[in-house]
């Protein structure tokens, strides 16, 4: 059984050796934390990364079939860009989405499950890649610091819609 954890605090884990979890508690109701994760007005702001990085593209084609883009520049100038496909969109409750991080990186099914928990949401991210050594990649490029950052953001923007 999962736990929830405490506001402001991230949980990871690796329940397989192809999958990463990602638990995160948002002190907002499910349909305002849908629209935080899937609403590019919003991502723009949240979902950054470490400091000194802008997302000047997101465009979101929220439903099943529909694509995704992010392109993300850093201060000096570098970028990087993400894409993929919805699979499935059951809002507020469950969006299952594939990425790809560029040509060297394999592509990956991203699920992400809402579950109130009172006046909160409890994000329930599960990222599963075709191999552990994919897995074991990812992890190495420091994924987690970039995390914690943007959902450090995510938590701020959320109290200045209060």
């Amino acid at each position: 059984m999962t736990t929830i954890p405490k506001p402001g605090i991230t949980e990871y884990s690796t329940p397989s050796d192809v999958e990463v979890l990602v638990i995160r508690l948002v002190n907002v109701r499910r349909p305002l934390a849908w629209d935080l994760w899937t609403n590019p007005k919003h991502m723009q702001k949240w979902l950054l990364g470490p400091d000194g990085w802008t997302m000047p593209v997101c465009e979101v084609d929220l439903r099943p079939g529909g694509a995704w883009k992010m392109t993300w520049r850093k201060d000096s100038g570098t970028e990087m860009t993400m894409t993929g496909e919805y699979l499935e969109v059951d809002p507020p409750r469950r969006v299952v989405s594939t990425e790809r991080w560029g040509p060297e990186w394999p592509v990956t099914v991203n699920t992400v499950e809402f579950t109130e928990s009172g006046e909160q949401t409890v994000l329930t991210l599960t990222m599963k890649y075709p191999s552990k050594a994919a897995r074991d990649k990812a992890l190495a490029t420091g994924m987690k610091g970039g995390m914690d950052v943007s959902f450090d953001r995510l938590d701020k923007l959320v109290g200045s819609l209060a």
